[in-house]
C-alpha cells in the first residue's frame, strides 16, 4: 500500500514539474507567419437548394409601371372662362393631392391643361402631352 502511494504521489509530481517546465520555457525559433486563408464565399443557390427552395432559371427584374398608371386622376375643377383650374391627382398609390395647371406633378411632368374629366401632363405647358389621365365614368 505505501508503494502505491508512493509511486501515485511521484507521478503526479513528475506530471506537474513537466508541465511547469513546458509552459515557463520560451520557443526555440520565431515560427513563420501563418497566411490567413481567405473566407470562401457562401454559395447562396446550393444554400437555397438545401433548405428545400426550387431552383429559379432567371430572375426577372420588377416591371416598371408605364407613366399613366402610376397616376389617378380623381377629381377636376378647371376654370373654364381663365383656362386655369386644379386637377385632384394620386400618385403611386398615395393621398390624392391638387395640382393646378403649370405645376409639377412628377419629375419632368407638369399639369398642361385641364378638360371636364381630364387632364393633360407633359414635359413643359407648351409641350406635347406626354400623359393623359381621364377621370373612371360615372356610375
Amino acid at each position: 500500500m505505501r508503494l502505491g502511494t508512493l509511486v501515485l504521489w511521484a507521478a503526479a509530481g513528475a506530471s506537474v514539474v513537466y508541465w511547469g517546465l513546458r509552459l515557463s520555457s520560451r520557443p526555440s525559433g520565431m515560427a513563420a507567419p501563418v497566411a490567413a486563408a481567405a473566407a470562401a464565399a457562401p454559395d447562396t443557390a446550393a444554400l437555397a437548394r438545401l433548405l428545400g427552395a426550387s431552383p429559379a432559371t432567371a430572375v426577372a427584374k420588377a416591371p416598371v409601371a408605364a407613366p399613366s398608371s402610376r397616376f389617378a386622376l380623381l377629381g377636376v375643377l378647371s376654370g373654364r372662362s381663365s383656362g386655369g383650374g386644379a386637377a385632384l391627382i394620386a400618385m403611386d398609390g398615395k393621398p390624392a393631392r391638387p395640382f393646378r395647371v403649370g405645376a409639377q406633378v412628377d419629375a419632368g411632368l407638369v399639369v398642361q391643361s385641364l378638360g371636364p374629366r381630364q387632364a393633360s401632363l407633359g414635359a413643359s405647358v407648351d409641350g406635347p402631352t406626354t400623359v393623359r389621365l381621364e377621370m373612371p365614368p360615372k356610375g
